[in-house]
């Protein structure tokens, strides 16, 4: 494991990092690492995408992986990994993936429901009972499925005070439930981390182990995600080689290094650090029913219209759709957002391609985030 040094950031500027991290949703010449035999096009439209970012868009560095079938895969990375040193970004890095986890912990709730633990219709309150009550909330009228699919109506946890410390998840619900419920249970989709932090406390509830635990044994390596884990309590690294991440409040301020995190604000809805040819792997193996059982699967991709999400996007089971420009159908991912790192990505509906990148600057604006995308859409069109 190798050791940053420790980031010290200004408590009254944790919420702004915290909150703009977790929302859904930004030098030098590209740097090519093919990882196995893939002859890509002239011009590579990947590359070329991912070096606009950096020249145009201000993101420190960037990588990504793009897969089309039968075992071929190609790397790609461009800017620098590291500004203290000029380090070139580190081929398939380790990066904080965000929201990614949602998925994760969507499919051991899904695998749950299969199993008859878990109702996905059944209140929550059936799993934790007289642990979900504020204004307007009641477990009682919130369901498993709507707690999936971000229309419960849980306001956003991530406010009033946060800051880079060990949070426990009750600690978490009880700053939510300080807040009135957005709306009523079922009147449409808003989305809150709230709702994947209960999710995770109803896994731990009906399995009696940690969370971490059940995503390990149940998707990391049955999947044989090599270089995905849950982090343990205290653990402020990135265990394997990684591009340093970078966040600044405002367009105008400084890049500040903030690698080195305490992760734990995002549990269930954002804690997990992977690679971008892991997080292929692991949608192309959910997309092709090698998590789920059919039945759980499709309910997974029952979605509603997610517009706030991204144009066209429409919101499953921690599973979001979008799609294609160039026609085809869509494609299936879900993407996060960490203090220093932005992750999109997803797999064609035929699984013929699977596309993740990864940025390790947060984009300043809603422009830069869709050129991010637009990468992505690229890869999967090519």
């Amino acid at each position: 494991m190798r050791n940053q040094a420790q980031q010290t950031v200004h408590p009254s500027r944790h919420r702004k990092v915290l909150v703009a991290a977790m929302a859904v949703g930004a030098l030098t010449t590209g740097v090519l690492a093919p990882s196995a035999a893939f002859a890509a096009p002239k011009p590579d439209t990947v590359q070329q995408g991912l070096d606009a970012l950096v020249r145009d868009d201000g993101i420190v560095g960037t990588l990504a992986n793009v897969e089309k079938g039968h075992g071929r895969a190609r790397d790609y990375t461009a800017g620098v990994g590291d500004l203290a040193t000029g380090a070139k970004v580190p081929v398939d890095g380790q990066v904080r993936m965000g929201s990614n986890t949602k998925t994760f912990t969507a499919v051991v709730v899904l695998q749950l429901v299969g199993e008859g633990k878990i109702g996905l219709d059944a209140p929550v309150e059936t799993y934790l009972p007289g642990l979900v009550r504020g204004d307007g909330i009641d477990g009682r009228n919130i369901t498993v499925r709507q707690l999936l699919q971000h229309t419960s109506g849980l306001p956003e946890y991530l406010r009033g005070d946060a800051s880079f410390h060990y949070y426990e998840p009750r600690d978490l619900l009880d700053n939510a439930l300080r807040f009135k419920a957005d709306f009523a249970p079922g009147d449409r989709f808003n989305y809150s981390n709230t709702n994947y932090l209960v999710a995770g406390l109803i896994v731990q509830r009906v399995t009696g182990r940690p969370l971490a635990t059940e995503i390990d044994r149940r998707i990391v390596k049955p999947v044989g995600l090599r270089h995905t884990y849950f982090p343990t309590p205290g653990d402020t690294t990135i265990r394997e080689p990684h591009p340093k991440g970078y966040y600044r409040e405002t367009p105008d301020a400084p890049l500040r290094d903030v690698t080195e995190t305490d992760p734990s604000f995002g549990w269930a809805a954002g804690q997990m650090i992977s690679t971008n040819s892991d997080l292929n792997h692991f949608f192309s193996a959910l997309l092709h029913g090698g998590l789920l059982p059919p039945a759980q699967l499709a309910e997974m991709k029952k979605t509603v219209p997610a517009e706030a999400v991204g144009p066209g996007a429409a919101y499953g089971l921690g599973l979001v759709s979008r799609p294609l420009p160039c026609g085809g159908g869509l494609y299936w991912g879900h993407g996060g957002s960490f203090p220093g790192y932005e992750t999109r990505g997803g797999v064609t509906e035929d699984g013929s391609a699977a596309a993740n990148i990864a940025v390790t600057s947060r984009p300043t604006d809603k422009a830069a985030l869709r050129h991010v995308e637009n990468v992505v859409e690229a890869a999967l069109c090519r």
